[in-house]
């Protein structure tokens, strides 16, 4: 599977209010083409039902669900687990929460399609994680990335996402760094029109390409 080249992460803490369904109705129909639900406080069942109708409503839109590790990631399309998590032996594509590059060199070696590096930018939602790489920092974290050892010459090397702190005033310089794509939370959980600003920062990332 291949990297996207924006996800965005559906959290109902930060949509400031307003349903998680709807937020990401939005999303899908700004054109984003992964979304990632995370969604860590909501009670099993609930979670469950959550992820469900979700994916209904993402990939009705042709997208891609992604979902952390919990109740009803067995309805995603691919998993985002966290760093200490176990890859799941059901055979997904999946990608990994990385912070330095002990935990890259893991992802990598385990055969992840995609490593999240963060937090690229100050972000609200990821405070105990720090100081933040800056682009030089991103850039050198994609440098690092090789091909799995042993992998077919034709599997390239997993794509590097620049995840914390990303605006559409931002998103282009990541790519400018190296990364594959962008995964975005705040900047368009908590917009005030969702669609236009997805559509935004796709508009940034096409110039950066």
């Amino acid at each position: 599977m291949k990297a996207p080249r924006l996800t965005v992460v559906a959290d109902s803490s930060a949509t400031a209010g307003r349903p998680l369904a709807e937020v990401v109705g939005e999303a899908v129909r700004g054109g984003a083409p992964a979304v990632w639900v995370r969604e860590k406080a909501s009670p099993p069942r609930e979670r469950r039902a959550l992820v469900e109708r979700l994916a209904a409503i993402v990939r009705a839109a042709g997208a891609c669900l992604v979902a952390s590790p919990g109740p009803g990631s067995d309805l995603a399309d691919a998993y985002q687990l966290g760093a200490g998590a176990t890859v799941p032996e059901d055979g997904k594509p999946f990608g990994r929460s990385c912070h330095d590059m002990a935990e890259l060199d893991r992802a990598v070696r385990e055969g992840c399609s995609w490593a999240t590096v963060s937090p690229v930018f100050v972000s609200a939602s990821k405070p105990g994680y720090g100081p933040a790489l800056g682009l030089g920092g991103l850039a050198a974290m994609v440098a690092a990335v090789q091909p799995a050892p042993g992998a077919p010459a034709d599997r390239p090397a997993p794509g590097v996402l620049a995840l914390g702190g990303v605006t559409s005033a931002n998103a282009a310089h990541c790519l400018g760094a190296g990364a594959s794509g962008v995964v975005v939370m705040g900047a368009v959980m908590a917009a005030a029109d969702v669609a236009v600003e997805v559509e935004r920062i796709l508009a940034c990332l096409e110039v950066a390409v």
